[in-house]
């Protein structure tokens, strides 16, 4: 790798210099340093769940962002914080999403599939590292929050939920 090749070249002094400028300057690099010298998993989930939250409810306006959902859950897995902590933001997008669907009425297939992709994902995640026990109960109450919803998220839930438990 030519970046690794480069940066044996350089001295201590010089790699603090780039780091620091790096933490200055790049919000991400700034988050991943923090947690990587301190690290607080509880402390760095509430704050992704927060940003996952304002992304179905601004603080500003309204109207949702999915994407910007998704982008978090993202840059929260590569903190590499732990994957009960990856899962259960998952499912808090799920949740959010149901709430928000229950505060606002139905709203399109594209908004039930985001929901419908991460909860499978997240399952999926759970039975790798063999927690599935744990969240079986939160998992389950997502199916009956979403009993009243349209575009057959329901349906959907309860397909992935069975073939997990």
């Amino acid at each position: 790798m030519a970046l690794k090749n480069d940066l044996t070249k350089l001295d201590k002094k010089a790699l603090i210099e780039i780091l620091a400028d790096l933490y200055k300057k790049n919000k991400q690099v700034k988050e991943y340093l923090d947690f990587y010298f301190k690290p607080d998993e509880d402390g760095l989930f509430e704050k992704y769940q927060a940003k996952v939250y304002e992304t179905f409810y601004p603080k500003r306006g309204f109207g949702y962002n999915l994407k910007q959902g998704k982008q978090y859950i993202s840059e929260f897995k590569k903190l590499e914080a732990s994957a009960a902590l990856l899962a259960a933001l998952m499912l808090f997008y799920v949740q959010t999403g149901i709430q928000f669907t229950n505060d606002y009425g139905d709203i399109d297939e594209t908004f039930y599939n985001s929901l419908s992709s991460t909860y499978a994902s997240a399952l999926k995640l759970l039975k790798k590292e063999d927690l599935l026990d744990q969240f079986e109960e939160r998992a389950f109450q997502l199916l009956l929050d979403s009993k009243n919803i349209g575009w057959g998220l329901n349906d959907s839930l309860s397909y992935t939920f069975y073939n997990f438990y």
